[in-house]
């Protein structure tokens, strides 16, 4: 599936590409939530224990990330960690990908810069945490995540606990509709906002089951629909952090991030940063189960395809 073209800046890893090759289902995981989502030893404990999640629900994991230059379609022990332990790691999306592997660099795969790996590997299905999408003041800066624009041209399904709730989850679901990328929310009427099972906006679209996810993406294509689908499941409610208390914690950030003058690439990183502090660890407690749950359900859809 891999086109030639490609193949000399790629290394699949044996396991991904025998599970490829086989037919057996295949579950993409980004790397931006190691080298930028999380501190170390956390960052290393949250990925291991995603892949074996992955494994256990009878599906191959693939963490990808660029390390010094190879696109790396899944990665050994040993190179997962090493990653997330590394520092001045860049941030790979569309636009800088191919700079990091032309120029020898390492990096971590965005959900955009994933969405890329996968589709060129052949791999139909990756679990993220939260997407990126129209950074709140976005009127004013522009700042709207390619994560976006990547859900509508490339054709993975992206299983996602919603857009991060930093964001400003009600202009992302009207970029999302522009952009013809259907939001489906796993087992409820209404959209969650990451760390928080619910948020103020309704669901564009509602399924219970991983085979009807997989039967609607399947569809897509038979039709000859362009792009991604977007799956939003709610963090387990004995995880949650009530969507009122984290405003007040967002909001703060926030503020912080203004006064600092971050901007651009640095804005989600230094947020999540902030309100881990200001948590006191409780959304790093909550990042992680959203991210295994999921896990958990993208190899269920990864199976079901």
């Amino acid at each position: 599936m891999t086109p030639e073209t490609a193949r000399p800046f790629i290394d699949i890893h044996a396991p991904v590409a025998e599970a490829l090759a086989s037919g057996k289902p295949v579950v993409a995981l980004e790397s931006t939530i190691i080298t930028h989502g999380m501190p170390y030893p956390q960052n290393s404990e949250m990925a291991a224990n995603v892949e074996k999640i992955i494994r256990d629900e009878g599906a191959v994991p693939a963490t990808i990330a660029v390390i010094d230059g190879r696109l790396k379609i899944g990665l050994s022990d040993a190179e997962r960690e090493a990653l997330a332990k590394t520092t001045g790691t860049m941030k790979l999306s569309r636009a800088d990908l191919a700079f990091a592997v032309a120029q020898g660099r390492t990096g971590g795969t965005t959900v955009a810069g994933t969405m890329i790996a996968a589709h060129l590997a052949g791999i139909r299905v990756f679990a993220t945490g939260g997407i990126g999408g129209v950074h709140k003041g976005a009127e004013k800066s522009f700042d709207i995540s390619a994560d976006l624009d990547e859900l509508a041209r490339t054709p993975v399904v992206v299983v996602s606990a919603g857009a991060k709730a930093i964001l400003d989850i009600e202009k992302t679901l009207e970029v999302l509709e522009t952009r013809g990328v259907p939001v489906v929310a796993h087992g409820s009427d209404v959209m969650p906002a990451f760390w928080s099972r619910v948020s103020p906006y309704a669901a564009p679209l509602r399924l219970d089951a991983a085979d009807d996810i997989a039967a609607f993406f399947r569809t897509r294509q038979a039709l000859g629909i362009e792009g991604g689908l977007l799956v939003a499941n709610p963090v387990p409610a004995a995880d949650e952090i009530p969507v009122e208390t984290m405003a007040g914690y967002i909001d703060a950030a926030q503020r912080d991030a203004e006064a600092k003058g971050i901007s651009g690439k640095a804005v989600t990183p230094f947020l999540l940063a902030r309100i881990l502090e200001l948590t006191d660890g409780a959304s790093l407690k909550t990042n992680i189960a959203l991210v295994e749950n999921n896990a958990r359900l993208a190899a269920k859809i990864a199976r079901a395809l």
